[in-house]
């Protein structure tokens, strides 16, 4: 039980870091692309966690990481488009008007 509470806490720690990073860095989005993968592998544990803690089936987090996957490739098909549209990837040159 001891060893569950701590990885919880763990992971919990582990994902507000991963919040705070996404408030203080936001000026590049390669690097937000990498902190929402770092924020979606720390849920992944706390689901994994969660659903080992009270015997549940592990189907779920397959889909999550379908789900997953087909984000990141969304952000980098987006950060290929920005760096050829713009010649960068900082996220104050854009204009979006």
């Amino acid at each position: 039980m001891f060893i569950w509470l701590l990885m919880m806490l763990t992971c919990l720690f582990g994902y507000f870091s991963g919040l705070l990073m996404i408030v203080l860095i936001r000026k590049h989005f390669l690097l937000c692309l990498l902190v929402l993968e770092y924020l979606l592998l720390f849920l992944y544990f706390l689901m994994f966690g969660f659903l080992d803690f009270f015997f549940f089936e592990y189907y779920f987090l397959v889909i999550f990481l379908v789900f997953g996957v087909c984000d990141g490739v969304i952000g980098l098909s987006l950060l290929v488009f920005l760096i050829r549209k713009s010649s960068g990837d900082y996220l104050d040159s854009l204009n979006l008007c």
